[in-house]
């Protein structure tokens, strides 16, 4: 009876050890992600720093980059899975010829002017194209702006701007493509008179300079202009199509988590913009800015994406780049439903 009991245990024990030898934990999926240390791309510093990321299965192998030009150039190079950046970086990789989708948007209306010293007199004095050629004129010079690279968002809408909406020639003003801590770096310093820009640096020299200040938002620049979104290449989407849906899930929980509860975002977000330099204040009101119109459905930003593509098209822009097929919807529209059960 005692050698049956015992034999009965062993079997037991045997049949456990082969269960959970069958039965590993869920597979993780490794997916090299881009991204840029900007507000825009709240999302993933969100689900980053909440672990959601960690939990499902997705182990996000993140690059810091400084601007989305730069990060097209790492993609043409055969780099990078996925990618947080602008759309109109994304339109320049597919008209490349690099087969990319854009899963998910992220903000609109982000870009703003930010000027300082004497030009915020001259806003306050004069409207627009008057404010900046009176300068241009007691000052002897062009008005220095500056602004991300060629074929970025806060590039294409600052010179929409200017073309568009002043009715002005760029020639009129020196307009000056640098990375994010440049552009930065160049109002602190004073060594331009504005920058077409986004959040956090915006914020950070009101903080940082009394007499700089936001003299055009977005809806003065282009409205319902479309900022970051979430980029993979195609063949990453066919080999990871559960990962990807699962990641625009994380991404839809982040933009809702921001838009109903900024300030549990701080900490997450103030990690990845700013190495964590920034105070929580600034941080905040970032995150609460006009220009942080925090936003997921990429279907939102079709129509907007299509009219920057047309400008961007244009003599004045010279850009390549190209809508035909840059949007899959349906990744959002499964990762919605998935949420909703």
């Amino acid at each position: 009876m005692l050698r049956k009991s015992l034999f009965m245990t062993i079997a037991a024990a045997s049949f456990a050890v082969s269960i959970t030898q069958a039965s590993p934990a869920r597979a993780e999926t490794t997916l090299e992600m881009a991204y840029m240390p900007i507000v825009p791309c709240s999302q993933l510093f969100v689900m980053e720093g909440m672990g959601w990321t960690k939990k499902a299965g997705l182990n996000l192998k993140l690059t810091r980059f400084p601007n989305g030009p730069a990060i097209v150039q790492a993609v043409a190079s055969g780099k990078m899975d996925t990618m947080c950046f602008g759309i109109g970086p994304a339109m320049v990789t597919r008209g490349k010829g690099i087969k990319l989708k854009v899963v998910a948007a992220g903000i609109v209306e982000q870009i703003g002017v930010i000027a300082q010293g004497d030009l915020v007199t001259y806003f306050q004095k004069y409207k627009g194209a008057q404010a900046l050629r009176q300068f241009a004129k007691d000052k002897g010079r062009k008005p220095k702006i500056a602004s991300f690279p060629k074929g970025s968002v806060p590039d294409t809408v600052t010179r929409h701007w200017l073309i568009e909406m002043l009715k002005m020639d760029l020639n009129e003003v020196e307009l000056i493509g640098m990375g994010a801590s440049r552009v930065q770096q160049a109002l602190l310093s004073r060594s331009v008179d504005a920058a077409g820009i986004l959040e956090p640096i915006m914020t950070i020299v009101e903080s940082k300079l009394k007499d700089a200040k936001v003299v055009v938002r977005a809806d003065g620049m282009m409205p319902n202009q479309p900022g970051s979104t979430i980029a993979v290449r195609e063949k990453v989407l066919a080999k990871h199509r559960d990962a990807i849906v699962k990641l625009v899930e994380l991404h839809i929980k982040a933009t809702e988590l921001l838009l109903k509860n900024p300030e549990k975002a701080v900490p997450h977000v103030k990690k990845f913009i700013a190495k964590g330099l920034l105070s929580d204040d600034v941080v905040l009101k970032a995150l609460k800015s006009p220009s942080s119109n925090f936003r997921a459905d990429p279907s939102s930003i079709l129509e907007s994406t299509t009219y920057m593509a047309n400008f961007q098209k244009t003599k004045k822009i010279k850009t390549k780049v190209s809508t035909d097929g840059l949007f899959d919807t349906s990744i959002y529209k499964e990762a919605k439903s998935n949420l909703g059960k």
